[in-house]
């Protein structure tokens, strides 16, 4: 489509002789273009100007405007060195014209004015620092550097920030530049000469941009965003940098990154750069540290700039309230709370952030659009501001006749627009003060008991670590009413307080939490429901707390997604990260958070107890499924591809019957074919026995390594053939050989609950497939249950009658059932994992009466049930005494009794009729062996 065809506004020429004049220079245009001519000469004396020298190309420009400006980008591209100034500011004047005019026609959108300024913009950053370097290549002035270096300036990358770096150039910006260069490309007695020689670069470049001439300038060039300005030089090592960043960097330097992006050099060497420095920009935890910074940064910018009621003239777009640097704020400083966790935040348009940002759940979806209408009216405002004379102004004019003219460039009747302009001023800052401002907190002082307001425990609150701060210290004084205010409402509000207390004392630090909590209070409902159902993970949240990031993401409260779900989101997480510690940590933190979330669901009643031992199992089949690719990877690096077809995972006991709780250990087996490949083929090959052995103990260790983010999971590998007489991993050859003529009958009654839960899935089906078949034959009736009874008998002799909280061991309680559920299933031929349909398949089998089996289950429901919930909330022995009114009400909830004195009653009565039904179903065997 040609210029003219898309044209849908029209400027006013406010001095009409002007216009004409404009309109004279031009007599090829005609109809919409002659009018968009006059109206923009006759209202912008710096366009006029441009007509009046480029009218000639833009004749031909204005035909296929989008060509126009290909072309001149190539044409400038072969410029030689020595015609480069002027040919840069030629270039200037044609594009401001173009992109001038596209805008006020309404032929390009904003984004297409930005990004084709900013294209100009590089493109004229890449030929002024060729040329600044080639000098010094030629002069001999760069140690080692020879024609062939100056594609990639030697090894030096500049650095476009700002609005540069987002494609969001305004009409008169000035370009904010970094400029380093990579040390690492020479020798330790040339760095010196070197950075001379790129400095100088540098300083030739910026003039050759920045200076002003007859042919006026190209773009005004800023490089004071470089690490500490004052005291460094124009261009930087790399190292020098990166070691700024991490000890002396600032909030404002963090958000400035968030649009850094390399604009010409070496831009190789530019994105290794911005990579290390992501840990600094994009923090892992959720930093809601960050809302203050950029509040603090609002209100140094409101000092210096004046921030007052919105009165419009000379109101500053940029700075004012309610302007351009507000939404660009609003925008950032979400995207640095929660861009660590999740790298599709890291954008660098301002209105791709804000649509990301939604898409992600972060902001409401019709605060992005109108965010976004404000954000592309205010751009245009500021654009017609800069055009009238090529000035570095965000203002708006300090006069009536100043908004006249601006009312005509933008082709409207002032009132209209001075009310248009009010009133997106003013919504854009109710839109976005009240996230840097919260509104005060419903509690107040006078609604707090004495008893807790003045109580010993809260006296001591300053003195403990997470409050050493003077930032940690402000904050709290926010929450800290709210908190004693729900802490008061709790049923045992001493209790609650007391728990709490042992939360906060064992805090190591506190401006992130309390940042949290101060921008997201309905956490502080959750925090003080937790402590007051369990002091013991209080204490576990008080050293883990980053696992409340996991609530604020948007879906914490969803259903469970599943191990495979899991799985791929784990793997995805894990292939981000550079080195194989940090995928180790990485796993950890992202284990603890779904970990937190199951325990939540069980504490809020969102899961059945049940439900939650399959969530519990999920998460650790995910966190086994994503990290032994992880360890295979890293272990082939040295000793090459697993021989054969590889090895698998298999969980056993509670995992194998997906049925863990929070603080199970993982039974596995590890089971490999080397498919006849003797050895592996890597710098280190080793025999097949050899690498699978090896292989184990590397993922045993990736999973219970004690690092900075603490253990994944304890691994008990004593079910693997011949137990801890055996290797760590066993070839199917000999696996099968061994289940099928030398196992116990104990160890297939443990096959019954096993399950392959990572590994190759062809080797896995096969794997399930021999456990089918083997467990399809299964043993006499009287052999498996003589083994069973001496068994029983065996386990009672060493651990005694239990205690009587315990819902694990003991005479009718949880393992005294499963062993019988397991015999059920071995003898179904069928192989059921479950405990409940074991049971079932004992009554079809005729040997365990219906009506016990269903006794059975019931009481190995309310077993679990106790057991999932003690867990969670206590890791110690189970004793109701010392769990308090909230951990007594959660435990009783979760087993569908009255109170303790009800649980235990039940509890006691439902084992002992349950241990007469297995003494029942065993008399027969035990009576024939003599037991």
């Amino acid at each position: 489509m040609s210029f003219a065809s898309r044209i849908t506004r029209l400027p006013r020429a406010l001095e009409t002789d002007l216009g004409d004049e404009a309109r004279a220079v031009t007599p090829w245009a005609e109809g919409d273009i002659a009018a968009l001519i006059a109206g923009a000469g006759g209202s912008s004396p710096y366009l006029k100007g441009l007509i009046q020298k480029e009218g000639d190309w833009l004749e031909a420009a204005v035909e296929a405007p989008e060509d126009a400006f290909t072309t001149l980008c190539e044409d400038l591209g072969e410029t030689s060195d020595d015609t480069l100034e002027t040919a840069l500011r030629q270039g200037k004047r044609r594009v401001a014209l173009l992109t001038g005019l596209a805008d006020l026609g309404g032929v390009w959108e904003l984004e297409q004015v930005t990004g084709a300024l900013t294209r100009y913009a590089d493109l004229s950053v890449q030929l002024a620092l060729r040329a600044a370097i080639a000098r010094e290549i030629r002069r001999g002035k760069l140690p080692g550097a020879t024609e062939d270096d100056i594609a990639t300036a030697g090894g030096m990358v500049v650095l476009a920030m700002g609005k540069m770096g987002a494609f969001e150039l305004n009409y008169s910006s000035d370009i904010d530049l970094i400029c380093l260069f990579d040390e690492t490309r020479f020798e330790r007695d040339d760095f010196h000469d070197a950075r001379s020689a790129f400095v100088r670069a540098t300083r030739r470049m910026s003039g050759t941009l920045n200076d002003l001439t007859g042919e006026g300038y190209v773009f005004r060039t800023d490089l004071r965003l470089r690490p500490d300005p004052s005291v460094t030089p124009v261009c930087i090592a790399m190292e020098a940098a990166e070691r700024y960043y991490e000890s002396l960097g600032r909030a404002w330097e963090r958000a400035a990154y968030i649009k850094a992006r390399p604009c010409a050099g070496d831009t190789a060497a530019g994105e290794r750069f911005l990579e290390t420095l992501r840990p600094f920009v994009w923090r892992r935890h959720l930093d809601f540290a960050a809302i203050q910074d950029a509040h603090d940064m609002r209100l140094r910018y409101r000092d210096k700039k004046g921030h007052g009621p919105i009165t419009l003239p000379g109101h500053d777009m940029k700075l004012g309230r309610g302007g351009i640097r507000e939404i660009e704020f609003f925008t950032q400083t979400r995207q640095i709370i929660a861009g660590g966790r999740d790298p599709d935040l890291r954008v660098r348009a301002t209105v791709d952030g804000l649509r990301v940002l939604s898409e992600k759940g972060w902001v409401p979806w019709d605060v992005t659009t109108r965010l976004t209408e404000h954000y592309r009216f205010h751009r245009e405002v500021e654009h017609r501001v800069q055009m009238v004379g090529d000035a570095q102004t965000h203002l708006l004019p300090g006069n009536d006749a100043g908004f006249e003219r601006l009312a005509a460039l933008m082709g409207r009747e002032r009132a209209g627009l001075e009310e248009e302009l009010r009133a997106r001023l003013e919504e854009v800052h109710e839109l976005t003060e009240g996230f840097f401002a919260p509104d005060a907190r419903d509690a107040t002082e006078s609604d707090i008991p004495d008893e807790i307001e003045r109580s010993p425990l809260v006296a001591r609150w300053p003195s403990y670590p997470a409050l050493r701060s003077g930032r940690a210290v402000e904050i709290f004084k926010r929450l800290k009413p709210e908190i004693l205010g729900r802490l008061a409402r709790a049923a045992r509000p001493q209790e609650a307080l007391t728990a709490f207390d042992g939360f906060l004392a064992g805090l190591p630090a506190g401006v992130q939490l309390f940042s949290l909590f101060d921008a997201n209070p309905q956490l502080v409902d959750l925090l003080v429901d937790i402590v007051s159902t369990s002091p013991d993970l209080a204490r576990h949240l008080s050293r883990n707390s980053s696992v409340f990031d996991a609530v604020i993401g948007g879906d914490f409260f969803s259903p469970w997604p599943g191990p495979q779900a899991l799985t791929a989101e784990l793997s995805e997480i894990l292939a981000r990260e550079d080195d194989y510690e940090s995928r180790l940590d990485m796993a950890r933190r992202w284990q603890k958070e779904w970990h937190f979330r199951a325990g939540v669901h069980l504490l809020r009643g969102l899961s059945e107890p049940e439900e939650a031992g399959q969530h519990y199992a999920d998460l650790a089949q995910a966190s086994l499924a994503a990290i032994l690719p992880v360890v295979e990877a890293e272990f082939a690096r040295k000793h090459g591809a697993p021989p054969g077809r590889g090895a698998v995972v298999v969980g056993m006991g509670s995992l194998g019957a997906r049925h863990l709780h929070a603080l199970s250990d993982l039974d596995l087996i590890v089971i490999y074919d080397a498919d006849g490949v003797e050895a592996s083929d890597g710098r280190r090959p080793l025999p097949a026995r050899t690498y699978y052995a090896r292989l184990t103990q590397a993922a045993i260790t990736a999973m219970t390594a004690p690092m900075a983010e603490g253990k994944l999971y304890e691994i008990d590998m004593r079910l693997r053939p011949s137990g801890n007489q055996g290797p760590v991993a066993t070839s199917l050859t000999a696996f099968s050989e061994y289940q099928r003529e030398r196992a116990w009958v104990w160890e297939h009654l443990a096959l019954t609950r096993s399950r392959v839960i990572a590994g190759p899935p062809e080797l896995a089906a096969e794997v399930e497939a021999l456990r089918s078949e083997i467990l399809a034959a299964p043993p006499p009736r009287e052999q498996v249950l003589t083994e069973l009874s001496e068994m029983r008998a065996r386990i009672s002799a060493a651990k005694g009658r239990g205690d009587a909280w315990d819902p694990k061991l003991g005479r009718g309680r949880m393992q005294d059932i499963e062993l019988l559920s397991q015999a059920g299933s071995l003898l179904s031929g069928q192989a059921p994992r479950s405990t409940i349909r074991g049971l079932a398949a004992a009554a079809r089998q005729g040997w365990l009466p219906k009506a016990a089996a269903e006794q059975l289950a019931a009481t190995y429901r309310l077993c679990w049930s106790l057991q999932i919930g003690a867990r969670l909330i206590t890791q110690g022995r189970l004793d109701p005494e010392s769990l308090g009114v909230g951990g007594c009400a959660f435990l009783t909830r979760l087993t569908g009794t009255e109170g303790s004195d009800d649980l235990s009653a039940r509890l006691a009565t439902m084992t002992a009729e349950a241990s007469g039904h297995i003494d029942a179903a065993l008399a027969e065997v035990e009576g024939t062996s003599g037991g």
